[in-house]
């Protein structure tokens, strides 16, 4: 064995033994000597991500997905580290590539399904995490990913089920009890949700997202100094997870004398962490510094905030306009009364509409302080109904032309889905109300499937709601 490979072996010795410092420098040494060795160069990737030196990690594998573009271990590694930076969908497409050429590795779905998750994509990240749990059926993560992506998809007793499958085959996996403590405080079953964010903490006592939680369904209880302080417990833990200092600042005003200011202000400041923790830093300092009275310093993080964001969304005026073009044409008197009296005729919905930031949620708060209106947050379930029946006629028109080609029958079951399905989250209450903004797109389509349903749209004036959205 030469002088070179000797130093390889050490330095696998090395990683294999978690002594990361050690391995660093004897790849390093190595790759100097021989740099386009591509195993040298992933092995090299996994110490710096072992270290959570994802940014130094970047450059390293880049050069080895270059030097070997048949190599599907590069394009995961290289997945993997862009979803460490928060760039989901250039992790997508590098676990694209690795699938493409070996699509029989559980882990790249399920990690592909994870980066799906984080851009907002549920459905297509629940068929990869079936697909992970196919090819290894004792695959405890993809369990959880998958119990993630139905708590965003509102069905919470799924999430709950995938999460416990995840449990019972791995009991450690605190990721998991995260998930199950989030969808049982969806389910208003709050005790047993505090239960799994303390089993999480047992498994992991600096596990910021089980505090993060924990704040959750406090402040959803109304115990807004508790919430306050399990905030601050998970920001001070992981003082580089930007929605951390969000959902603190969030709860409460900010002094000037705040400790955590200055670590806001780190983070901010650090270009080698990710866009979207960098992006939540500014927001929480623009509301902090609103909150002390220094406008100006207020005003700059949220420009910052919001440059970083506009980097991340995909949005195009005119499509945008064209849209709302579209929905007018299609839902006209004529349709309407077409396709009228196919309805389910409850009277549970209430629909809470409009612009976001334009009132929505003071008003559901206000409708339900009355005994008989449960108040469920911002759904959803609604246009998702609406997209499954359209897809069911086999229409090849997305909404809002694929509604022209519902019958009466297919009317019916969405309205009548929809209301079970509030009907299970409040079994007890008269009427349930949905706020999510962007149902407005929508009120054509509720009003045939749903034509007793009360519809508030909540109107602020437009400068104001402009920069409500720009602070937030």
């Amino acid at each position: 064995m030469n002088a070179a490979e000797k130093r390889y072996q050490e330095a696998l010795a090395a990683l294999n033994a978690r002594r990361f410092a050690d391995a660093e420098t004897q790849f390093r040494r190595f790759l100097k000597d021989h740099p386009s060795h591509v195993g040298a160069l992933n092995l090299l990737t996994i110490t710096l991500m072992s270290m959570q030196r994802f940014a130094e990690a970047e450059p390293v594998i880049a050069r080895a997905v270059k030097l070997n573009q048949g190599s599907d271990v590069s394009f995961y590694n290289y997945g993997l580290i862009l979803k460490q930076l928060g760039k989901p969908k250039e992790a997508v497409a590098q676990f694209n590539q690795a699938l493409r050429l070996n699509p029989s590795v559980p882990d790249t779905w399920n990690n592909r399904g994870a980066a799906r998750n984080d851009i907002g994509h549920y459905q297509d990240a629940l068929a990869d995490f079936d697909r992970a749990i196919a090819l290894g059926p004792d695959n405890a993560a993809a369990y959880a990913n998958k119990g993630r992506a139905f708590g965003a998809l509102q069905r919470y007793d799924e999430a709950l089920a995938a999460c416990d499958k995840a449990l019972a085959l791995n009991p450690r996996l605190a990721e998991a009890w995260v998930g199950r403590g989030a969808a049982l405080a969806a389910l208003d079953r709050s005790d047993e949700a505090f239960a799994a964010y303390d089993q999480a903490l047992a498994v992991d006592p600096t596990l910021a997202d089980a505090y993060a939680g924990i704040g959750n369904t406090l402040r959803d209880m109304g115990r807004i100094e508790e919430a306050r302080e399990a905030y601050r417990k998970a920001a001070v833990l992981a003082p580089t997870g930007g929605e951390f200092f969000n959902l603190y600042t969030g709860v409460g005003k900010v002094s000037a004398d705040e400790p955590l200011l200055a670590t806001m202000e780190a983070l901010s400041a650090n270009e080698t962490a990710s866009p979207i923790d960098r992006m939540c830093a500014d927001f929480a300092l623009g509301k902090a510094y609103a909150d002390i009275g220094d406008h100006e310093r207020a005003f700059f993080h949220w420009l910052s905030g919001n440059a970083l964001k506009r980097r991340q969304i995909d949005y195009d005026a005119a499509a945008a306009a064209a849209q709302f073009a579209d929905v007018e044409g299609v839902f006209t008197p004529a349709l309407i009364e077409v396709k009228r009296g196919n309805g389910d005729p409850s009277t549970l919905p209430i629909f809470v509409l409009g612009m976001p930031r334009s009132g929505t949620t003071l008003v559901e708060q206000i409708l339900s302080s009355h005994p008989a209106v449960h108040g469920a947050g911002e759904l959803g379930a609604f246009g998702g109904l609406l997209d499954e029946a359209v897809n069911d006629t086999g229409s090849q028109r997305p909404y809002p032309h694929g509604v022209t080609d519902l019958d009466g029958a297919a009317i019916h079951d969405i309205g009548a889905r929809y209301v079970a399905a509030l009907a299970k989250l409040a079994p007890e209450a008269a009427r349930v109300t949905d706020k999510l903004p962007a149902n407005f797109l929508y009120i054509g389509a509720i009003h045939l499937a749903l034509p007793n349903a009360k519809i508030v749209h909540t109107v602020r004036n437009p400068v104001d709601t402009c920069l409500s959205c720009f602070s937030h």
